[in-house]
Parts: structure tokens; C-alpha cells; sequence
């Protein structure tokens, strides 16, 4: 029980031998050059000195000439037992032993450095040394253990304000702080955003690519929309219905790739959604909020998307309701097979003017999917991205506003043991705090 203790760096040792034994076999020796080799911490105190026999003294030990400890030897002579019975008091005490030492032949020359008195005064030097000494490492230990105090407390977060008006303050913070770092990942700060740009120079363009125009504007399907479009009675100069038919069912089929630019983008954006959820630390620590703020942001992109899809069609229709004239002007004019009434119904029907009508056609559709590749993706950046940034939380703000108090405290639903926790370590944090400033005080002091 007694080396569990001694053997701390920062226990001070009294070895207590009697005077009448022999130092060899003393136990409080022994072990206290176990623990302590140098004798750094071991102060020697020699008791009943007035017991020791006849023609006998310890003056050798006291004067550190045998079993030598790195402080000097201290005898001290106690009450007996005698005493005890008798009720002598410790002041009583204390001046018989400054007597004895003072009037005793041998220990007179060691009387100013012997008794309890002097113990008590050098012990005390000495802790106080002892005391200073380990100042620079008890403030380096405190200042470590209250950085990872502070350091723990700032990742549980702040505690939960008690009224309706600061948690209504703190779920707008923990939202602000998500929203920052969503607009951090769209603005190129955090990785992700820079995969709405693939979706607009590389998938859009290589499915506008992949649209089979050929197909629809093969020899078989011109003569028939042209044909259909004529009806009754064949064009007279260009079959500009049929004309309108064939562009129309032509552009018709943007629609497709349009679509699912807008939802590429859409699923962009709701991932990172997650991904800024996932790096905003506050919302970790209420599972509840989290769960409603990413409900209610991918709500707003349901939305966003929706309206974009509405906006980004329009432009494709927009196209197919009015075809641009001056492509139609500047192009070159086949009298002879446009407009002579003395041919035949099915001559000016011949391959030859089919094709070309075909390849008039077909580039006419080119020119308007080049329009339609810039367009699309500003489109989809006004209605999408750039509502997302402006107002991605705004209906999630707003039904804020009409919650009650127990309404929003249930959104703030925090572990209890994690409020436990930070419960405790504030006033972990507030011990070391006060004991760092009582340490400083001692050593500017010194």
C-alpha cells in the first residue's frame, strides 16, 4: 500500500527509522531507495533518540557520515507513551524535545538543525520548491486538458436555448451554415458543382448527337408528310406545309434530351444536398432538423425542376411554333422543280426534290439544336441552380415561423447523453480554468 504511493514522481518520502535499530534492516529505507535511487524525494527522520542505550548515539547518522541521503538526517524525539497517558500536550512536547537536544552533550552542536519544529519548516521549503519546480509542467498539462476540453465542447455544439426565441435563432444558424457550405459546393469551393458543367458540354451535346434525324427525314418519310401535307391539291411553288411537318416532328424529338438535362441537373443538386448535410457538423448533433432541412430542400429542387422542366420545353416548342424565315430566304430556288404547274403530280414528287428537301430540312434542324445547346443550359441554370442558391430554404424558413414552441423543440431532439456530456465537461472546463488562473497568480508571484 505504502510503494503505491511513494512510487508517484511527486511524493515526498519520509523514511522514519527508530534510533535504537540498526539502520540495515530498516524497512522505510529499503524501499525508499527502491523508488527513489538518487534520493531526490527521501528526507531521513530519525525518532527515539532518547531511547537508544548507553554509550551509544546517532551523531554519525545525523551528520550524514553513514547511510548518507541526499538531505540531511533529522531526529526528532516524540511523546512516550508515558506522556500520553498523562495528557502532556504537543507544546508541552515540542519544547521537552528542544530541551534535550539543546542540554545533550552529543547533539547540542546539532540542536539548531533537530526536532519536529525544523522538520515541519524544512518539509515545508521544500514542497514549496517542489511546488514551483512543477509549475511550467502543471500549466502546460492544464493548458492542454482545457484545449481538449474546448476542442470536444465545440464539436457536441452549443447547448439548446431554453426559450421559443433562441431556438428558433438556432435552427436559423444551423440552416445558414448548410446553406453556406451548399453554395460553397455549386460555387466551386467544394468539389461537386463543376458536374452541372459536364451535363451541359458533354451529355446534352452527345444526346442532341444521338437524335436520329436521318431516320426521320428519310427518303420514305419526307414523300409521305409531304404528300399528307399537300392533300387534295399539290403545292404550286414549295410545300411549305410540308415543310412545317417535317421540322416540327423533327424538333419534337428535343424534348427528350432537353428533359433529362433538367433532370441530370436535378440529381446533381440533390446530391449535394446530402453531401452538405453530411459536412454540416451542427446538424450531427439533431437528428430530427437534419432530416426535416434535407426533406425540405430536396422539396424546393423538386420544384426548381419542375418549373425548369416547363421553361426549358417552351424553348424547344417555341422553336417548332415559328420557324425562322431568313434561313428559308437565303436558301437557292428550283423554278423548275418548285413551281412549274405544266409537271406532272408525281414528277415534282421525284427523288431528287425529295432529298434536297430533306437536306434543307435536316439543316435547318442542326441550325436550331446549335440555338437550342446554348440555350437549354441557361435555362436550367436560371430556373435551377440559381434558385437553389437564392432560395433553397425558403419554405422550410417560413413554415419556421408559424412552429410552437414544442414544435421546435422537438426539431432540436439532442441525445441526452450527449447533453450529459457537455454538461459535464462545461464544468470539467470551468475547474481548470480557475485553477490555471490560481497557478499563474503563483508564478508571477515567484
Amino acid at each position: 500500500m505504502v510503494r503505491a504511493f511513494i512510487e508517484k514522481p511527486n511524493c515526498i518520502i519520509l523514511a522514519v527509522s527508530p534510533a535504537n535499530q540498526d539502520l540495515a534492516t530498516s524497512d522505510a529505507i529499503k524501499i525508499s531507495r527502491e523508488v527513489d535511487p538518487k534520493g531526490e524525494r527521501t528526507w531521513g527522520v530519525l525518532t527515539k533518540i532518547d531511547l537508544m542505550d548507553k554509550g551509544t548515539d546517532a551523531v554519525d547518522i545525523l551528520e550524514g557520515k553513514s547511510y548518507r541521503l541526499q538531505f540531511p538526517w533529522i531526529g526528532v524525539v516524540n511523546r512516550s507513551q508515558a506522556d500520553i497517558n498523562k495528557s502532556v500536550d504537543m507544546i508541552a512536547a515540542r519544547k521537552r524535545e528542544r530541551e534535550y537536544f539543546a542540554n545533550s552533550p552529543e547533539y547540542k552542536h546539532l540542536a539548531h538543525r533537530m526536532g519536529s519544529e525544523y522538520l515541519g519548516k524544512m518539509l515545508s521549503k521544500h514542497l514549496e520548491t517542489v511546488i514551483k519546480s512543477r509549475i511550467p509542467g502543471l500549466q502546460s498539462l492544464i493548458s492542454k486538458s482545457i484545449s481538449e476540453l474546448e476542442s470536444e465542447l465545440s464539436r457536441l455544439g452549443k447547448p439548446v436555448a431554453a426559450d421559443a426565441g433562441g431556438k428558433l435563432y438556432m435552427i436559423m444558424e444551423i440552416c445558414r451554415i448548410f446553406d453556406g457550405i451548399y453554395k460553397e459546393h455549386l460555387d466551386g469551393i467544394r468539389p461537386g458543382g463543376d458536374k452541372i458543367y459536364s451535363v451541359f458540354d458533354n451529355q446534352l451535346p452527345a444526346a442532341l448527337k444521338r437524335l436520329q434525324f436521318d431516320k426521320q427525314l428519310s427518303m420514305e418519310n419526307v414523300r409521305k408528310l409531304i404528300t399528307e401535307a399537300d392533300g387534295y391539291q399539290p403545292h404550286l411553288i414549295a410545300p411549305e406545309q410540308g415543310y412545317r411537318r417535317l421540322i416540327e416532328s423533327s424538333l419534337v424529338t428535343i424534348r427528350g434530351p432537353a428533359e433529362a438535362a433538367v433532370d441530370a441537373v436535378h440529381s446533381i443538386l440533390k446530391d449535394l444536398v446530402h453531401k452538405a448535410i453530411n459536412e454540416t457538423s451542427e446538424l450531427k448533433q439533431y437528428p430530427t432538423l437534419r432530416v426535416e432541412v434535407s426533406n425540405a430542400a430536396c422539396e424546393s429542387l423538386d420544384r426548381m425542376r419542375d418549373e425548369s422542366k416547363k421553361a426549358t420545353l417552351k424553348l424547344v416548342d417555341m422553336e417548332c411554333s415559328y420557324l425562322t424565315v431568313d434561313f428559308f430566304r437565303k436558301l437557292p430556288q428550283d423554278i423548275e422543280k418548285g413551281g412549274n404547274p405544266t409537271h406532272s403530280i408525281f414528277d415534282r414528287y421525284n427523288d431528287s426534290y425529295l432529298r434536297r428537301i430533306g437536306t434543307t430540312v435536316l439543316s435547318y434542324v442542326n441550325m436550331v439544336c446549335g440555338s437550342l445547346r446554348n440555350s437549354i443550359p441557361k435555362s436550367v441554370v436560371f430556373c435551377q441552380v440559381r434558385e437553389a442558391k437564392r432560395s433553397l430554404l425558403d419554405y422550410f424558413f417560413a413554415e419556421l415561423g408559424t412552429k410552437e414552441a414544442k414544435q421546435l423543440a422537438k426539431l432540436l431532439d439532442e441525445d441526452p447523453a450527449v447533453m450529459e456530456r457537455r454538461t459535464s465537461l462545461a464544468k470539467r472546463l470551468e475547474l481548470y480554468r480557475s485553477a490555471q488562473a490560481e497557478i499563474d497568480a503563483v508564478a508571477w508571484a515567484k
